[in-house]
């Protein structure tokens, strides 16, 4: 399956399929997100999901308050639907 993934506020964007994380297919597109680790530890492509759902092989670092709020690692997510996700 590939879903589409839209950024706020530029307004880009690009498929990513359920095989790979968000920040891979944000890259594989050739859109600059900022990342580091790509291991979710460093928080640098961390963004809001405002729409959407995604999973994680392995429990992210952030608190439940964090993920009601919308909060995300795209290096560590990968897309189980379209999504909308916040920048700022």
């Amino acid at each position: 399956m590939t879903y589409q993934v839209r950024l706020l506020p530029a307004d880009v964007s690009f498929t990513a399929t359920e095989h790979e994380s968000v920040l891979q297919a944000a890259l594989n597109a050739g859109i600059a997100f900022p990342n580091r680790c790509q291991v979710g530890a460093c928080a640098m492509c961390m963004c809001r999901k405002l729409s959407g759902e995604i999973t994680y092989q392995l429990e992210p670092m952030l608190t439940e308050k964090e993920q009601a709020q919308g909060w995300m690692f795209t290096c560590q997510a990968t897309a189980k639907s379209d999504l909308v996700l916040s920048m700022d």
